[in-house]
């Protein structure tokens, strides 16, 4: 009897099947991290809910699973974000391999809160620690390629934005010390600039600081964000542009590989 309830439980949808993880090294992670527009905010449509046989997704719990949207499990508003797009073109362009990913992002958290002991109120969590903790537990089943980052929206005021490039740099010098790899590719996505948004100088100093520490930090890429577009709420990149942003941290890791 349980058996059947679980069969139609997976049949239904409401239930992921366990996933089998193939080996160690043709296992590839990627750490997901960053606020809200990493997390994803889209719309999920039903080719959202359509799992690729190669792409998995540490869930909640630290299980395998494979990865649907929502990715993110930050807010009840988490939705599509550019991390499954970029998984399946990469699980596309190599057969060999499987790509899992970690999701870490936490909504709204600026980049103090990405620093050893740091509690974001908002999601409940400690974002440095967390992404630190769900890293090394997913580096038991495979090997860790890359970090996918989008963060900057909560450090765009005067202050801030004037230490965004020593702190970034910091954290990513941390990033590759803890998980013992100096020449950890990391791509960082650019801040959002939707038709008729006007940056202001805040704005423009992380867009900058950015730029500068991915020059500073090889193997590293920038992610441009021009032409997408966002939500209602002018904040969140919308389904369609996640689903595109994540087709272009694909390419800029491809060209890294190169």
């Amino acid at each position: 009897m349980k058996s059947l309830f679980l069969a139609l439980l997976l049949a239904a949808g409401i239930l992921l099947p366990a996933a089998e993880l193939p080996s160690k090294e043709k296992f590839h992670l990627f750490l997901l991290a960053g606020q809200s527009n990493m997390a994803g905010r889209g719309a999920i449509a039903p080719e959202d809910k359509v799992p690729h046989p190669r792409v998995l997704m540490l869930d909640r719990s630290g299980n395998w699973v494979p990865a649907v949207d929502p990715v993110h499990f930050d807010k009840p508003s988490a939705g599509v974000g550019p991390g499954r797009r970029f998984a399946i073109l990469l699980a596309e362009s190599d057969p060999s391999i499987t790509v899992g990913l970690i999701p870490a992002a936490c909504g709204g958290s600026p980049l103090s809160t990405w620093t050893p002991g740091a509690l974001w109120q908002q999601t409940e969590s400690h974002p440095y620690d967390d992404a630190l903790a769900r890293t090394r537990k997913a580096m038991e089943s495979g090997t860790l390629k890359g970090i996918l980052w989008h963060q900057g929206e909560a450090d765009c005021s005067n202050s801030l934005s004037r230490t965004y490039h020593k702190h970034l740099t910091e954290l990513f010098r941390r990033f590759r010390s803890e998980f013992g790899n100096p020449e950890l590719p990391i791509l960082v996505g650019q801040l959002s600039q939707f038709p008729g948004e006007k940056w202001n100088d805040s704005k423009k100093r992380v867009d900058a600081a950015q730029r500068k520490v991915v020059e500073e930090m090889a193997p590293a890429a920038f992610v441009t964000s021009e032409g997408l577009t966002s939500n209602p709420d002018r904040v969140h990149f919308d389904a369609k542009s996640q689903r595109e942003f994540g087709r272009r941290y694909f390419e800029a890791y491809r060209k890294l590989l190169r």
